[in-house]
């Protein structure tokens, strides 16, 4: 089959086109028949080298990891899926290929009004977003939220997933050129950041969700009200500074989950019966996968980047 592998760190040049052994399902597997899968801003990062301490790759490596496609061949066991079936969801062995394997808790039906294109959106950015809000932040019905990076691959789900939890206000942090987007998807007050720092404008928050870390996860603890509650997902905040503060202050980062089905499903519902929805900022064919890295790269764009395999 053809997949994309890095041999070595670096940067995009390094994901190149090769033949290699299709996979085999094992016990507990299935293998699926990509259809896309989703560019992840972790991927590039991996990709440069950049978590060889907290996260060491065996080179070479094809990366990717939120697909969706058919499913080919069951594994030893596997009776919760049959050959013929679409699927989604999450695979360890590498999603930028033709074929990959996958555990089949981490995988779910693919609902017929889904497209492949969004559902390999689903996981790392709905995924990341409704276990931030709702497992770590406990966000409830009536609460203030802040959402930082609002029209990103994360923010975008958030933003909805906190209209459809009822929060009695969205406040979202995003580019010019993204305000009116996030406003659509739910957020009732949108902070250019490029030109007003939110601290000026905006006190006693219930949840913030940081997406973007540094200087910005900072500022934003100054933000939060007492007993409430900062998620990131990128660093650990400063525990010393949210209990000089009175605040609960966490990261979501070691539990960029592995979803599983019931999660998977959840968000799937919410995407056909609820009105939630994905943006796609662009697609590529599997060989051009460096173009997709180095667009993922810039950092700015709305929504997500999937590409294309079958």
């Amino acid at each position: 089959m053809r997949a994309i592998r890095v041999s070595q760190y670096g940067g995009p040049e390094q994901l190149k086109l090769e033949e290699v052994p299709r996979p085999e399902p094992q016990a507990g597997e299935v293998l699926i028949r990509v259809h896309a899968v989703g560019v992840l801003p972790m991927e590039w990062k991996l990709r440069r080298g950049l978590f060889q301490g907290r996260m060491p790759l065996t080179l070479p490596y094809i990366p990717g990891s939120a697909i969706a496609g058919g499913v080919e061949q069951v594994g030893p066991g596997v009776e919760t899926f049959r050959v013929g079936q679409a699927v989604f969801g999450r695979t360890s062995k590498g999603g930028y290929a033709e074929y990959t394997t996958a555990a089949i808790e981490n995988l779910a039906l693919k609902p017929e009004g889904l497209s492949f294109v969004d559902a390999a959106t689903i996981s790392g950015g709905a995924t990341v977003a409704f276990s931030a809000l709702f497992e770590n932040a406990k966000l409830q019905a009536g609460q203030r939220v802040l959402i930082h990076g609002a029209a990103g691959g994360v923010g975008l789900f958030a933003v909805q997933f906190a209209r459809w939890k009822g929060a009695a206000e969205i406040i979202a942090t995003a580019s010019a050129q993204n305000e009116a987007f996030v406003r659509a998807l739910g957020a009732q007050t949108v902070i250019n950041y490029a030109k007003t720092r939110f601290e000026d404008v905006v006190h006693d928050i219930d949840v913030v969700l940081d997406t973007i870390g540094g200087e910005t996860l900072t500022r934003s603890m100054q933000v939060v009200k007492p007993g409430g509650i900062l998620v990131s997902l990128l660093e650990e905040p400063s525990q010393e500074e949210a209990t000089r503060l009175g605040i609960r202050a966490m990261s979501n980062k070691p539990s960029f989950p592995w979803p599983s089905t019931e999660l998977l499903q959840t968000i799937a519902r919410l995407m056909t019966e609820e009105g939630v929805k994905t943006e796609i900022a662009r697609t590529f064919p599997l060989h051009e996968a460096a173009q997709a890295h180095t667009l993922s790269e810039t950092g700015h764009g709305r929504g997500r980047i999937v590409l294309l395999i079958h």
